[in-house]
């Protein structure tokens, strides 16, 4: 059972020398027994106090990375059951399933689409970000030739290792020396082998249970061979095994500290209706999934995966900013247009993207409104007309301007005769409502 603050506190130097962050030692060890604080942060802790509270500030899930590298994913370390209580810390890997049984020029091409499917949405770089390579065939040698395949097309890849031979396993595993694979297909009846494999490789290990209570039980197994990183599958395959079983680890995780299920989870969503996959792995994301395996990688399914997973992992309480900045899109001149937007991440890049797809070379003021919408910022008292002058006087734009004009979004057309009284020799002109409206804006004002 994890320790109370006051026990932890008890163990602690008592000296409330603030080196932790925290005002008191009272306030660390509270922090601490609410899983907020990390025991590294007080460096004055005695070694016995350390290894007693190791257990009580470790996270209840533990910490799990696949692959190495600028591609890996970290796994684990999640606190909380909603994400309005805390955000989620670690998105889910979206993995794709490439088996043995393929063709090779078919291997190939699933490997080089899972490859390129990354996407720049609101500044975050998304993509499918792992192969699971499928050992279908059941023949150590075929699955062999397709680690050796995924290795040289895609060497920056995490790789996940699915087999229940571990002659196969340990094939496979050379190709990925020193990239903390994951070796899936432990089970009941190969534990023991699958385990040294995976430990001579430094895998973590992928067990797969029948159910709940087997997975149990061949985690504590697991334990005792001196595995640490593991991933957890409880046999779930339906929607509503996944939902179930899913938040019945993490309950158990979080609430009750039950160490045998502190573990990421991977759940298959993989399905020969696409649709259907997308609806399941969309499931995967928002319910507690740390890997999500799937069946294809169509482009559309891979936008809308990316897109929920980033707004699922993503603080609700603090909106998504960008700098307040005056920002140049194409080359812009002295004669070039002049727009202003808020710093709402989604809004900028939308406006951004308008700009491009125009062609014509602009000057965009991004205003800090504290992360809302135009709107929004504008009902707020964040974007108003003595707060746009004051920004645009103070960025020193109007020495790169042979004009000074400064269109705003139509939105707000009502600031236009303010904004005028209060940047005295500028031109305000009102631009489209909609962001869809500004290359034929801009286009129509180049004509």
């Amino acid at each position: 059972m994890a320790l109370t603050g006051v026990e932890i506190f008890k163990l602690l130097p008592k000296t409330n020398c603030k080196k932790c962050g925290q005002p008191t030692c009272l306030a660390f060890a509270m922090k601490l027994a609410q899983r907020q604080a990390s025991l590294d942060q007080c460096p004055d802790v005695s070694e016995d106090a350390r290894q007693k509270l190791g257990e009580a500030s470790a996270p209840p899930i533990r910490p799990t990375s696949l692959g190495a590298g600028a591609k890996a994913v970290k796994m684990g370390e999640e606190m909380v059951l909603f994400r309005h209580e805390k955000k989620f810390v670690n998105p889910c890997a979206i993995a794709l399933e490439i088996k043995d049984t393929l063709a090779a020029a078919d291997a190939a091409g699933r490997i080089e689409e899972a490859a390129a499917s990354e996407i720049d949405r609101v500044g975050q770089r998304l993509r499918v970000d792992a192969l699971f390579l499928s050992n279908d065939s059941g023949e150590p040698a075929k699955f062999l030739e397709l680690a050796k395949l995924a290795a040289w097309k895609a060497p920056e890849m995490p790789v996940i290792i699915s087999t229940q031979n571990p002659e196969a396993a340990e094939a496979a595993l050379s190709q990925f020396a020193g990239k903390k694979a994951v070796l899936y297909g432990a089970n009941a009846g190969n534990l023991q082998a699958m385990a040294e494999k995976a430990k001579a490789a430094k895998a973590a290990l992928g067990i797969a249970a029948k159910n709940i209570d087997e997975l149990c039980e061949l985690t504590e197994k697991a334990k005792t061979l001196g595995i640490e990183d593991m991933v957890l599958d409880p046999g779930a395959r339906s929607a509503g095994e996944i939902l179930r079983d899913n938040t019945y680890i993490r309950r158990a995780a979080l609430k009750k500290n039950f160490k045998p299920l502190g573990y990421p989870v991977i759940t298959f969503a993989n399905r020969q209706d696409t649709m259907l996959e997308a609806l399941v792995a969309g499931l995967a994301v928002e319910k507690y999934a740390s890997i999500v395996v799937v069946g294809s990688a169509e482009k559309w399914k891979n936008l809308a995966l990316f897109s929920l997973r980033q707004n699922i992992y993503t603080d609700p309480q603090v909106p998504m900013q960008v700098q307040q900045n005056i920002y140049k899109i194409g080359e812009p001149g002295p004669k070039a247009p002049f727009l202003i937007t808020t710093n709402f991440s989604l809004t900028y890049f939308i406006v951004s993207g308008e700009i491009e797809n125009s062609k014509v070379p602009c000057r965009l003021a991004v205003m800090d409104s504290e992360g809302l919408s135009v709107l929004t910022a504008w009902a707020a008292g964040k974007f108003t007309a003595s707060k746009i002058a004051q920004f645009i006087t103070e960025s020193g734009v109007e020495g790169e301007l042979d004009q000074r004009e400064l269109i705003i979004p139509g939105y707000v057309a009502i600031l236009s005769g303010s904004i005028e009284d209060k940047l005295a020799g500028w031109k305000i002109t009102v631009g489209p409502r909609e962001a869809n409206g500004i290359p034929a804006f801009l286009k129509a004002r180049t004509a």
